[in-house]
Formats: C-alpha cells, sequence, structure tokens
C-alpha cells in the first residue's frame, strides 16, 4: 500500500455481502468461511452487531478489512471475523480494526476471538491474552 493512502475505520452497519465476501476471500478467512452460500454471508452480516470496516482514502474507499463482532454491549463481545486484505496486511489495519472496535465497545466490554493458528502470533503482539480454558462445539456444517 503507498504511504500516502490513509486508512479510515467506521463503523458500518450495512457493508454489501459481496464486499464482506470479497475481503474474506483476499485475506484467506474464505478457505474456512462458507463463501459460497450468500444467503450465509448475509445472515452473519445482519445479525453481527458490530461491523467495523477500514477503507482506503475516505469513507467510500477501496474496502481493504472488516471486523464482525457480535456483542451485547455492555459485558462482552465475540469477534467472529478479522479479514484484512493481503496488500495491506503488515500495514497496520489489522490493529486499526481491534482499536476501531474497542473503541466503539467502550472499556468495560471484553473483547474475545477464536484464532487460525497462522495468526495467533499476530493477536499476541497486538497485546490479546491467551486464554487456556475456552470451549467450543463445533458446527455440523
Amino acid at each position: 500500500m503507498d504511504q500516502s493512502r490513509r486508512v479510515f475505520y467506521a463503523r458500518e452497519a450495512d457493508l454489501p455481502v459481496a464486499a464482506f465476501r470479497q475481503v474474506l476471500i483476499e485475506s484467506g478467512l474464505g478457505a474456512i468461511r462458507p463463501i459460497e452460500d450468500e444467503a450465509r454471508l448475509q445472515a452473519m452480516l445482519s445479525a453481527a452487531d458490530l461491523v467495523v470496516t477500514a477503507r482506503l482514502d475516505g469513507p467510500q474507499g477501496e474496502l481493504v478489512g472488516v471486523a464482525r463482532c457480535v456483542t451485547d454491549f455492555c459485558w462482552c463481545c465475540y469477534l467472529s471475523d478479522l479479514a484484512v486484505s493481503p496488500r495491506t496486511q503488515g500495514q497496520g489495519v489489522g490493529r486499526g480494526l481491534l482499536d476501531e472496535t474497542r473503541r466503539q465497545l467502550g472499556p468495560q466490554v471484553a473483547l474475545m476471538l477464536a484464532s487460525v493458528p497462522e495468526a495467533a502470533g499476530f493477536y499476541e503482539s497486538v497485546g490479546m491474552e491467551r486464554v487456556a480454558d475456552a470451549f467450543w462445539y463445533r458446527r455440523a456444517t
């Protein structure tokens, strides 16, 4: 990414499903998300309580990152997707999405996520703690 390009972070409640799908594919998360099921992707966006985007050069600029969350806005937030386009990875966009997500939530809300193994080092580098006692039921489909 050209250093003169500015990244804009914002809450974006009406993110188009095609744009969400594209960032999932570009980031590599498309390999473990239902990118061929547009209705399911739309349901994922519609049910999210907080969607934060990273766009280049303004609020209508090119989408380069998405943080999709489920939260009650008072106690906890689950960050279900943090996807950053590879052309901007390593340039602070992921950290910026986390910072804006935390700003939107406020200091009283805990932020948690399940990381793919390849991203665990990133989350540690931005100050997130590993949690030993996390549990889940896997999806059947």
